[in-house]
C-alpha cells in the first residue's frame, strides 16, 4: 500500500491544472472542484496498480476527463446571457433566473488556477493556461458535445497525441481527428474574436475603469468601451451592448452616486478583474459582485460581473469591508 504522504508529494503538485482541466469542460469552478476531489479520491484507491505506462499527469488526466464526462451525462450546459437569444433591453429588468433553467458559467480565480506572477510553474505553460481558461472561451467551449469538448481541450490545448486521446475515450484515432475538425470549426463560429485575447492599447486601461466605476463616472467609463461592447450580469438574463445602453443602464441602477462600490483587485480567468463591494447603510461594505473584463486592443471589450457574493471565499477575499478599512484596500494595479 502507498503511503498517504507519498501520494500526496507525488500527485498533490497537478491539483491546480486538474482543476483548470476540468473547468474548462464544465464553466463551474464549483464542479471543477469537486470533480478534482473526486479525481484524488479514484486515484488513490488505485494507485497500487498504477503501472507507470503513462506519465503520473497523463494517468490523472485520464481520471479527470473520464469523470467530466461522467458528470456532464446529466448536466446541463453553462451559460453566459449574452450567449443567449435575448436582446439585452428588452430583457431589462428581469428578476435573477429570468431564463428558465440556465445553468451559469462560472469565474475561474487566477489564485485557484496558480496565474499569479507569484506561482511556481513554468513561464510557458501559465501562458497557455491562462489563453486557455479565457472566459469567452470557456463560454465558447460549452456549446461543444462534452465528448468534443474534451477532444478539443486535450489535443489542442495539453498537445495530447491523437492516438492516446482515442485510447482514453475508446475510440479510433480517424475518429478522433474528425471530430476535432467539427469542434474547431464550431468553436470558430461560437468563439472569441482573435482581438479578444491581443493586450490593450492603454496598459492602465484596468485602473481606468476601476476609478470610473469608483467614482460613479459614466462618461469616463463609456470612452473606455469599444463600440461594440458587452455588459452581462449573471444571473440576470438581461445584457447590453454599445457604450450608450451600458452606461445608460449602470447610470439608472448601479452606480447612483461616488463612493457606492468599492473594487478590490481579483483576476480571474487569466484576466484583470475586481471584487465588487457595495456601500450600506452603517457605512461599511459588503460583498457584491465579482467583475471580469476583457481588454480588447481598442478598450474594453466585455464586462462581466457575477453577481454572486459567495464567489468571495473562492478569491480569498472578506464578505465584509468595516467603514475605515475600505478605503485603504481600494487598490488597483497600474
Amino acid at each position: 500500500m502507498v503511503a498517504r504522504e507519498d501520494f500526496t508529494r507525488l500527485t498533490g503538485p497537478y491539483r491546480r491544472e486538474l482543476i483548470a482541466h476540468c473547468y474548462r469542460m464544465t464553466g463551474s469552478l464549483d464542479e471543477a472542484e469537486d470533480l478534482v476531489q473526486e479525481t484524488y479520491l479514484r486515484a488513490w484507491r488505485s494507485f497500487g496498480r498504477f503501472e507507470g505506462r503513462s506519465s503520473l499527469r497523463t494517468w490523472l488526466y485520464r481520471i479527470a476527463t473520464n469523470a467530466c464526462l461522467n458528470a456532464l451525462e446529466h448536466g446541463r450546459r453553462r451559460v453566459l446571457p449574452a450567449g443567449l437569444p435575448l436582446d439585452g433591453l428588452a430583457a431589462y429588468g428581469m428578476p435573477p433566473g429570468g431564463h428558465g433553467d440556465a445553468a451559469w458559467l462560472q469565474p475561474l480565480p487566477d489564485r485557484v488556477a496558480g496565474l499569479g506572477s507569484w506561482s511556481p510553474a513554468d513561464p510557458a505553460e501559465v501562458a497557455v493556461t491562462r489563453q486557455s481558461v479565457r472566459l469567452a472561451l470557456v463560454a465558447a467551449l460549452q456549446y461543444l458535445p462534452p465528448r468534443h469538448r474534451a477532444v478539443l481541450i486535450l489535443r489542442d490545448v495539453l498537445g495530447w497525441r491523437a492516438a492516446e486521446v482515442a485510447g482514453l475515450l475508446g475510440t479510433t484515432t480517424a475518429a478522433v481527428n474528425n471530430v476535432l475538425r467539427r469542434a474547431r470549426a464550431r468553436l470558430a463560429e461560437a468563439g472569441p474574436d482573435p482581438d479578444a485575447i491581443r493586450e490593450p492599447a492603454e496598459p492602465g486601461l484596468a485602473a481606468q475603469y476601476a476609478a470610473a466605476f469608483r467614482d460613479a463616472d459614466i462618461d469616463a467609463l463609456m470612452r473606455l468601451l469599444t463600440s461594440d461592447a458587452v455588459l452581462e450580469m449573471p444571473p440576470l438574463a438581461a445584457w447590453f451592448r454599445g457604450p450608450a445602453a451600458i452606461g445608460r443602464f449602470l447610470s439608472d441602477r448601479v452606480l447612483t452616486g461616488p463612493g457606492v462600490m468599492r473594487l478590490v483587485p481579483a483576476a480571474a480567468n487569466g484576466q484583470p478583474g475586481f471584487a465588487c463591494y457595495l456601500r450600506h447603510g452603517d457605512g461599511g461594505y459588503r460583498a457584491h459582485a465579482v467583475q471580469v473584463l476583457e481588454p480588447r486592443a481598442a478598450g474594453l471589450g466585455r464586462i462581466t460581473i457575477f453577481l454572486d457574493p459567495a464567489l468571495f471565499a473562492s478569491f480569498g477575499l472578506p464578505s465584509v469591508l468595516a467603514p475605515d478599512l475600505a478605503p485603504d484596500l481600494d487598490l488597483v494595479p497600474a
